[in-house]
C-alpha cells in the first residue's frame, strides 16, 4: 500500500485536519434549502412548466447528493461532536436512502481495501462492462434494484459473513434500518390524506431525476483506476466546476480523500495543491471521463 509520508509535510498535514463545525453547517444548511426551495418551485403549480422542470431536476440532484454530507459525516470530519456526525449521517441517509449505520462500516472496509478484488466490498456489486449495464447503472435502476435487495438481506439474511459487520454491529444496523423505513411509512401516511402524494412527488420521483448525476460522479471515484494497493492509481481526482463540487462536499477531490481519509471536505482543495503531481488519475471533467470509460468497458470489472 502507498505509504503517504511525506507526501504532505506533518505540520500541514495537522493544520489541514483541524475540525471546525461553521463549514459543514453553513454547507448542510444551504444544501437543504436548495432541496426545500427547488421542491417548492417544482409544486408550485401556478409556475410554468420552464421553471417547474428544472426545478424538479435541481431538487432531485440536491436530494441525491445527500450522500455527499453523509459519506462526510460517517468519517467523523464533518463536526467536532461525534454525535453530531452520526445524527446527521442519519438523516442525510434517510433522505438519499442511504442507511449510514451499514454504510459507516461498509465504507471503512472500502477504504481499507480500496478498490483490491476479492477484498473491496464496492466491487462486489456488477461493474458496468457494456453499453446496457453501463446505461441501467448512469440511469440509477441497477442502483434502485440493488437497494431494495441489499435492504431486504440485511433486514431478512444471515450477514455473519460480512466481515465488515461486527457480531455487536448486525442487531445496530437492523434496528436502524427499521426506523428507517418506519419513518418512511409515516411520510406515507401523511400522503394519503388528499392525495397529495407527498412521498412520491417531493422525494421518490425528484430523487430518481436526481440519481443519474450521483452515479455518473460515484462510478468515476474509482472506475478505470488500478486495482492495486496503491493510493495515487487506485483512485481517480476529477476537477470539475464549482457547482458539482458544492453539492458532493469536494468529493471530486476523491484521491486526496482516499490518501487522508481524516481530512475534512473543506480542507480537500487545500490538499489537491500538495498532491495533484503526484496522482495518477487526474482529469478534467465527468463528461471526459466517461467518455473514456465507454472505450474501456470490457475491461472495467477486476480479473476474477
Amino acid at each position: 500500500m502507498t505509504t503517504t509520508q511525506d507526501l504532505i509535510p506533518r505540520q500541514r498535514l495537522a493544520e489541514l485536519n483541524r475540525l471546525r463545525d461553521l463549514p459543514a453547517s453553513m454547507r448542510l444548511a444551504c444544501h437543504l434549502l436548495v432541496i426545500v426551495g427547488a421542491g417548492i418551485l417544482w409544486r408550485s403549480e401556478a409556475l410554468p412548466w420552464i421553471v417547474r422542470l428544472p426545478a424538479l431536476v435541481l431538487s432531485g440532484a440536491a436530494l441525491a447528493t445527500c450522500f455527499a454530507p453523509l459519506h462526510e459525516c460517517c468519517h467523523r470530519t464533518a463536526f467536532r461532536s461525534k454525535a453530531t456526525n452520526d445524527a446527521v449521517a442519519w438523516w442525510m441517509g434517510v433522505l438519499s436512502f442511504y442507511n449510514s449505520t451499514f454504510y459507516r462500516r461498509y465504507h471503512q472496509w472500502h477504504h481499507r481495501y480500496t478498490h483490491q478484488p476479492g477484498l473491496d466490498p464496492e466491487l462486489d456489486d456488477p461493474v458496468p462492462t457494456g453499453l446496457l449495464s453501463y446505461a441501467l447503472e448512469i440511469s440509477g435502476i441497477s442502483w434502485w434494484a440493488g437497494k431494495l435487495q441489499g435492504y431486504g438481506r440485511l433486514l431478512l439474511s444471515d450477514l455473519s459473513a460480512l466481515p465488515y459487520l461486527s457480531e455487536d454491529a448486525i442487531p445496530q444496523v437492523r434496528r436502524s434500518i427499521r426506523l428507517q423505513f418506519a419513518f418512511y411509512g409515516v411520510l406515507l401516511l401523511a400522503s394519503l390524506p388528499g392525495a397529495n402524494g407527498f412521498l412520491f412527488w417531493s422525494w421518490l420521483l425528484p430523487l430518481a431525476v436526481g440519481q443519474p448525476f450521483l452515479r455518473m460522479f460515484v462510478l468515476a471515484e474509482h472506475s478505470g483506476c488500478s486495482f492495486s494497493s496503491d493510493g495515487l492509481a487506485n483512485t481517480r481526482t476529477t476537477l470539475t466546476i464549482a457547482p458539482v463540487r458544492w453539492l458532493m462536499w469536494n468529493m471530486p477531490f476523491h484521491a486526496e480523500h482516499h490518501l487522508y481519509p481524516s481530512l475534512p471536505f473543506h480542507a480537500l482543495p487545500l490538499a489537491h495543491r500538495e498532491l495533484a503531481p503526484r496522482l495518477q488519475h487526474l482529469d478534467h471533467g465527468y463528461l471526459a471521463v466517461h467518455r473514456q470509460l465507454l472505450r474501456e468497458l470490457p475491461s472495467l470489472a477486476p480479473v476474477a
